[in-house]
């Protein structure tokens, strides 16, 4: 059996779905690995470090795609790609079925196994495989990096015979796993952190971390018996505007993480908030691809507001690209490994299997 990938539009993913050292345990399965040509050199990775550890290149991706039975990327391929996947293959990859419809709805016509990891239960056997959390983790650490660099002024107190500085002040909107990493490295340089999330179960988590959780009176629990946040009812949005306007006021730095799967990105910070903030603050919109939690955000724009600065990339793992995808390489191995029958030496497609089910598309 023949594991394939090909080079991602690079104008719009830095990351890959197969490294050097996972070639070795998709070898070990007994599976081949197939990649294009200069797959990985963007990120310093020639061909001979693939050759070496036991992968095929080919120099086109029409013969990766045809030569493979499983096919790995991390988004979904062009649509020249897309249309030489034969029947009967599988591809997993970040599919984004919400937004792409009408291409995997074809795809599945024609028998292709699509399996979108977005989409994996949050259980404790997925957990390997959660390409959410390990990706969102190294979005929360670089997004507060490049916040407080951006940011004009000493980030953690300093006290010196030339009198004190004091601490920055950040406000992290939603504490999911993006969330708890942006409270874990801004306490880390030294800044004063808040918290707010619909989720009152993240409160533990954020004061764990040494964070203060920002609560709505009378709040109630918005978290799926998933582990995902869900859409507050207006009561509860109203409540928590006023609170966050008044916290604004005084808030150096905002990281804004919350997203609902599959749906637009709720505006949490509004246009009125951002007028009552300190000129010089800052604003870093993790969900900007998603709409942006905050209304003025624009995807690869920063938007200066008098003087309040709002930033939102439409990628930002592309500047950590090596790190995320050796993270996302072994989610993708983990995920294949549990696909594989080692008796059978073939997929098998086991709809009884909670993972299985939950992320293959139909």
């Amino acid at each position: 059996m023949i594991v394939g990938s090909i080079s991602e539009d690079r104008k719009l993913e830095n990351r890959v779905a197969i490294t050097p050292d996972i070639v070795k345990k998709y070898k070990s399965l007994g599976l081949k690995v197939y990649l294009s040509e200069n797959y990985a050199l963007h990120l310093g990775i020639t061909d001979q470090i693939y050759k070496e550890e036991g992968a095929t290149l080919f120099k086109s991706d029409e013969e990766v795609i045809k030569n493979s039975d499983m096919f790995i990327q991390m988004n979904l391929p062009n649509n020249e790609n897309i249309g030489k996947i034969d029947k009967g293959k599988i591809l997993i990859g970040v599919l984004s079925p919400h937004l792409n419809q009408h291409i995997l709805k074809d795809l599945i016509s024609r028998d292709v196994k699509c399996f979108s990891l977005e989409l994996l239960p949050r259980i404790t056997r997925a957990q390997s495989m959660d390409i959410l959390s390990s990706q969102a983790n190294l979005a929360g650490y670089k997004a507060v990096v490049d916040a407080f660099a951006f940011f004009q002024k000493a980030i953690p107190m300093m006290m010196t015979a030339a009198g004190t500085i004091s601490a920055a002040k950040v406000l992290v909107v939603g504490a999911g796993v993006a969330g708890l990493q942006a409270i874990a490295t801004a306490k880390r340089m030294g800044a004063i952190v808040y918290a707010t999330d619909v989720r009152l179960a993240s409160k533990e988590q954020v004061e764990s971390l040494g964070g203060k959780f920002l609560t709505v009176e009378g709040a109630e629990n918005l978290e799926t018996e998933g582990g995902y946040a869900k859409e507050a009812s207006e009561d509860f949005k109203k409540k928590q505007e006023g609170l966050l306007k008044e916290t604004l006021k005084k808030t150096d730095i905002v990281i804004c993480t919350a997203l609902i799967p599959g749906k637009t990105a709720p505006i949490i910070i509004k246009k009125d908030m951002i007028d009552v903030m300190q000129s010089g603050s800052v604003i870093y919109d993790l969900a900007a691809s998603q709409g942006g939690n905050s209304e003025l955000t624009k995807v690869n724009e920063v938007v200066d507001s008098n003087g309040v600065k709002i930033m939102g990339e439409a990628n930002i793992l592309n500047k950590l690209p090596t790190s995320a995808s050796s993270l996302y390489a072994k989610n993708i191995f983990n995920f294949v490994n549990n696909l594989f029958n080692n008796e059978k030496k073939s997929f098998e497609i086991n709809l009884e299997d909670e993972i299985i089910k939950k992320t293959m598309l139909e």
